[in-house]
């Protein structure tokens, strides 16, 4: 495997010294290969919100397995999984399974084009969107430039059709749509940023996306699967108030296991085969194992865990701003709903810009004393921490404390 891993951050190339490989997990902690015990803030990156290994999902996924793994036809469980996450999601009237949130987007992506006859797609600087090509793609010298290959492997044709824009700059996007309104086929967007770290959006900047999605006849995507029912039932938009045109869903929908959607719209999702012309497969979409988890986990996530969410991360909020101040090290902590982070920066991170010029080296340090204490954080400055309903008072208490000591490292 490159690097002994299969997915580029658990190398912890961004903070140095070998990565802990995983042998069990229960609750909010997880246990490595040589015993150690750790509370964990990655929670397989957002997906185990109820905790690892819940024995109400652990059920479900045993009681499906026993029946068949996978089928390659339609099921039962598919209808009511998809049933209950059209009632959480006003926007959503149909919907498509997929195995991965990029699955999902680059999907989205490929209706959206199909539905307007259009190929120009805008993205926002710093979100991500999984590994598609046309996703792959950063800002070239402007605020509204033609895209640049971000990976090895994009074609620079393809990564010319996707404009980058700066998050929660209203004013660029008003420019671009001023200017090129009538060749966009879709903006998609993470609702609250949590793959440049954990950034809400500005008052008005997700309105205006899809204000003027819907005043040019372009499709606004809000990628969800990160927010998508951690944010509440119905993810950023329900909080928000706000209806896309289409959503992007994965990571707490599939309970830990391989399970993604996207839909919208009816008139745009009928253009998805068989009914229309945009072709979108796959032979374990659906699977009924990964739909089982994904249904244990959705009855689980009633009002009291959320208002467990809530009370447990502003705990934690609090104490980290506590020990920052107590340290007197410039950095700030961002958060939304359950999913935060620690910015090695001494003002307000607003859009990708701000998050780069936090200090690396400085959060690197904080992430190794963090690990020497017992605490998991993600490993990197550009991703958010998040907080599930099995984290318990104590697990809180002394996470902060390992965050003053750590910081007290970093300072020293």
């Amino acid at each position: 495997m490159p690097a002994g891993v299969n997915s580029p951050v658990r190398a912890f190339g961004a903070v140095g010294g070998m990565p802990p490989f995983i042998a069990q997990a229960r609750g909010s902690h997880i246990i490595d290969a040589d015993g150690n015990d750790y509370i964990d803030y990655v929670g397989s990156w957002g997906p185990a919100i109820v905790g690892h290994a819940h024995p109400e999902v652990i059920r479900a996924v045993q009681h499906a397995a026993a029946s068949g793994m996978s089928f390659g036809a339609p099921t039962q469980s598919e209808v009511l999984f998809a049933e209950m996450l059209v009632a959480r999601y006003p926007s959503i009237e149909m919907l498509r399974c997929v195995s991965s949130g990029t699955e999902a987007t680059m999907s989205a992506i490929r209706v959206a084009r199909g539905y307007t006859k259009r190929d120009f797609i805008v993205k926002f600087e710093g979100c991500y969107h999984g590994h598609a090509d046309s996703l792959l793609v950063r800002a070239g010298s402007g605020a509204a430039t033609f895209g640049v290959p971000d990976s090895a492997g994009v074609p620079a044709q393809l990564a010319q059709l996707t404009l980058t824009l700066p998050y929660n700059d209203l004013d660029a996007l008003s420019a671009l749509f001023d200017s090129r309104g009538h060749d966009i086929a879709a903006v998609i967007v993470e609702p609250v940023c949590g793959n440049m770290g954990c950034i809400p959006p500005k008052p008005g900047f997700l309105a205006a996306i899809i204000d003027r999605c819907r005043q040019s006849g372009a499709v606004s995507i809000f990628d969800e699967v990160m927010t998508g029912c951690r944010l509440g039932p119905g993810g950023a938009q329900g909080q928000m108030g706000l209806v896309p045109d289409m959503t992007c869903l994965g990571k707490i929908i599939g309970g830990g296991l391989p399970l993604a959607v996207y839909g919208g719209r009816r008139d745009i999702m009928q253009q998805v085969a068989p009914l229309g012309p945009v072709y979108q497969a796959g032979t374990l979409s659906g699977n009924p194992v990964a739909v089982a988890a994904g249904i244990a986990t959705l009855t689980l996530l009633d009002d009291g865990v959320y208002a467990r969410l809530s009370d447990l991360s502003t705990t934690l909020q609090f104490g980290l701003e506590q020990a920052i101040a107590k340290v007197r090290i410039p950095a700030v902590v961002q958060r939304a709903g359950s999913m935060l982070t620690l910015f090695f920066n001494p003002e307000r991170v607003d859009d990708y810009t701000h998050a780069a010029q936090s200090n690396r080296e400085r959060f690197a340090r904080f992430h190794g004393g963090l690990l020497e204490r017992g605490v998991y954080w993600p490993p990197s400055q550009l991703e958010a921490a998040f907080v599930s309903a099995a984290h318990s008072d104590e697990d809180i208490a002394r996470t902060i404390l390992a965050a003053e000591a750590a910081l007290l490292d970093v300072a020293s």
